[in-house]
């Protein structure tokens, strides 16, 4: 028996991802859309680097203006689904709370798609078909699962790095506006130890020539312009 065609079948999954780091003015909202087909699923993460409170509104709706997720006053969180329909969707970051702290925000978003492949042979018998056919599957199957496996450790490694890096954003900003309330503070206290100072040698000054007059002691330490008024 002559098999005319064998398809062999050959699935690959791979990961398309958009990640960016923007900056949201204060009581600004920002959206971004992206084409989606149906049955794909999909990871949204994001996480508020600097700025005020730390804390941003977020809202995911699909073409239908469904809304699909909804954060309210957050400094990270993600979500994932599988898309129903075919259309674009929305992510949109809001900082209409705030009126005075523009805000730096990190967005990852992930989906996963699957690219099918046929591949066709002609003039072999059953049993030869089928032997070619299993043997490019599981050399395939074999290969795609290596791959599939080092590239989920790369990507792996690649979000730990990225989230590493924020949370040393983060810190590093939350260090330097730390320093520079303490060199605030610092400065205050200094003018308020260095105007006390003087008002207490003032003050002592101006007793002692209340009790002595205009003595020896008061021509040493009140200077020559202040004589005048005494």
């Amino acid at each position: 028996m002559i098999l005319s065609k064998i398809a062999a079948l050959y699935i690959v999954a791979f990961a398309r991802a958009i990640e960016l780091t923007f900056e949201l003015s204060d009581s600004a909202n920002q959206c971004f859309f992206e084409d989606i087909k149906a049955g794909i699923d999909c990871v949204i993460e994001y996480q508020v680097v600097t700025g005020g409170q730390y804390d941003v509104d977020m809202t995911l709706q699909d073409e239908r203006g469904k809304i699909l997720y909804k954060g309210v006053k957050k400094q990270y969180d993600n979500f994932s689904w599988k898309t129903e329909t075919e259309g674009t969707y929305k992510a949109c970051f809001s900082n209409e709370f705030s009126t005075f702290s523009h805000k730096v925000v990190y967005m990852d978003w992930q989906k996963e798609t699957r690219v099918s492949s046929y591949q066709y042979s002609s003039g072999d018998t059953l049993s030869q078909g089928i032997d070619k056919v299993t043997s490019r599957i599981a050399a395939v199957t074999q290969l795609e699962t290596s791959a599939s496996a080092i590239g989920d450790r790369l990507r792996l490694i690649d979000d730990y790095q990225t989230h590493h890096r924020l949370r040393e954003a983060t810190g590093r900003k939350r260090a330097e506006d730390l320093n520079e309330r303490v060199l605030m503070w610092s400065l205050g206290q200094t003018a308020i130890i260095i105007t006390l100072g003087i008002a207490q040698f003032f003050s002592i000054v101006l007793v002692l020539v209340s009790i002595r007059g205009r003595s020896c002691l008061s021509r040493i330490f009140i200077p020559w312009y202040m004589q005048k008024t005494f």
